[in-house]
């Protein structure tokens, strides 16, 4: 059940007001909150909160924010692999929520997870490629997510990548990739196709099968998620908990959780429908990292 997962930590500094302030000008708050973030570092803490051997490669600086960093993955349970970098400093995030809707913007400044390299992958290896799943982003560097994705493939991993922030990939890191997890608008971005219902989604996952990947599953927020591999096309619904609080971490969630049920053994249509579980509990919460849900909140909600 190992899980490893490439990317980034940042600080998460998150802003709530009633909206977005423009260009030149003071809005008050009603809340401040620093918390633990980075997708990387969310999945992999939802990966370990939901059962799975969770591992996380990074850099970070040697500062309070990499105290951060150690003291939320000691508490989830994620083994780290870091390479410490005292030049640079540890990430961080700007997060406005806007009030009422849950709804947010995010400037991430990754810091010395922007330096990660190929060699830091090599570096690693072992891990990766003797993981069940391989999971990464594009918060670090390009270079990096591929270099991982080879290593992951050589070794046997199951490779999983969660294209966001959206940016132009070529064909070979596409056919390097079992799953890819794009939610709209990184589909749209991905592949040109306008994602606004199934019907849509389903042609992004097909363009997406036509440059390589194994299998799209395309998160449709609260309308779920559309699994395609080619053979199989699924739409699965989303769970609804109770009130939307807070989507920040919503898609990291899903892919934690996606990941831990792929690395059990599961088929991959059980795998979305434990994601979209895992997904539907965080956003019931304030908060990213802190916001994942333990394996028996999971089950539980998954008997209904």
């Amino acid at each position: 059940m190992s899980v490893v997962i490439l990317g980034v930590f940042v600080a998460d500094t998150a802003f709530h007001a009633d909206r977005m302030p423009v260009m030149g000008e003071t809005v008050l708050g009603r809340d401040f909150v620093l918390g633990p973030g980075g997708k990387g570092s969310n999945q992999a803490v939802a990966a370990a909160r939901a059962g799975a051997d969770a591992h996380f490669v990074t850099r970070l600086g040697t500062d309070d924010f990499a105290r951060l960093a150690r003291q939320t993955w000691g508490d989830a349970g994620v083994t780290p692999h870091v390479i410490d970098t005292p030049e640079s400093y540890t990430g961080a995030a700007f997060i406005f929520l806007e009030h009422g809707t849950g709804q947010n913007a995010i400037i991430v400044s990754p810091g010395a997870a922007g330096l990660i390299t190929p060699a830091d992958i090599d570096a690693n290896a072992g891990p990766i490629g003797g993981a069940d799943v391989f999971v990464t982003q594009l918060e670090q560097p390009l270079d990096a997510a591929l270099r991982g994705l080879e290593v992951a493939r050589a070794g046997g991993a199951r490779t999983i990548l969660n294209p966001a922030p959206a940016s132009e990939l070529p064909d070979e890191m596409l056919a390097l990739c079992d799953y890819i997890t794009p939610n709209e608008t990184e589909a749209e971005t991905l592949t040109g196709i306008k994602v606004n219902s199934t019907d849509a989604a389903l042609k992004a996952a097909k363009a997406f099968r036509a440059k390589g990947v194994g299998a799209a599953i395309i998160t449709l927020g609260e309308s779920g998620a559309l699994y395609h591999d080619g053979d199989t096309t699924l739409h699965v619904p989303a769970m609804s908990v109770g009130k939307v609080v807070d989507t920040t971490g919503a898609g990291d969630a899903f892919n934690g959780g996606f990941a831990t049920a792929l690395s059990e053994g599961k088929a991959p249509e059980e795998a979305v429908r434990f994601g979209n579980a895992t997904a539907g509990l965080s956003v019931t919460r304030p908060g990213a990292a802190s916001a994942m849900p333990t394996r028996a909140e999971i089950e539980s909600l998954l008997r209904g």
